[in-house]
């Protein structure tokens, strides 16, 4: 597995996957849900991904959509491409909200709203506590 997906927990916080794509939950919950969407082949760049991975990602998108509609009821959705410390190709998937979400008793604000998202801001549940986020996740990820 690549190193992108190691550094955010892999495997313990594996959501769900298709043929091309993972999707873990962000130790770093920048909002309530927050994912990483990460490619598996080996590319640096986006241009670097193959036609079937660029096919598989509207998969991914859907079932990613999809479940943190039902699991957090964003209002927005944004995906991020900050490929500045891990290198392999990935999104910071953030769900948008005005307000907070509370889970499992823990406040989860969207301290950006309705602005940019405030990444400093995240609540820091560290890989066990993502770990069992991405539980909840898995239990509503249906891809195509």
């Amino acid at each position: 597995m690549n190193s992108t997906a190691v550094n955010f927990g892999y495997p313990a916080t594996l959501v769900g996957e298709t043929e091309c794509w993972l999707v873990l939950a962000r130790p770093k919950q920048a909002t309530f849900g927050a994912c990483v969407l990460i490619c598996k082949e080996e590319a640096r760049a986006f241009s670097e991904i193959g036609a079937r991975a660029f096919a598989d990602l509207q998969v991914a998108v859907a079932a990613v959509e999809a479940m943190l509609q039902k699991v957090v009821a964003y209002e927005k959705i944004n995906y991020l491409m900050l490929m500045m410390v891990d290198p392999d190709v990935h999104f910071h998937v953030i769900p948008r909200y005005s307000g907070e979400r509370v889970h499992d008793g823990v406040a989860f604000p969207d301290a950006g709203w309705p602005g940019m998202p405030n990444l400093s801001a995240a609540v820091d549940l560290g890989v066990q506590g993502a770990a069992r986020l991405a539980a909840v996740l898995r239990q509503d990820w249906r891809p195509a």
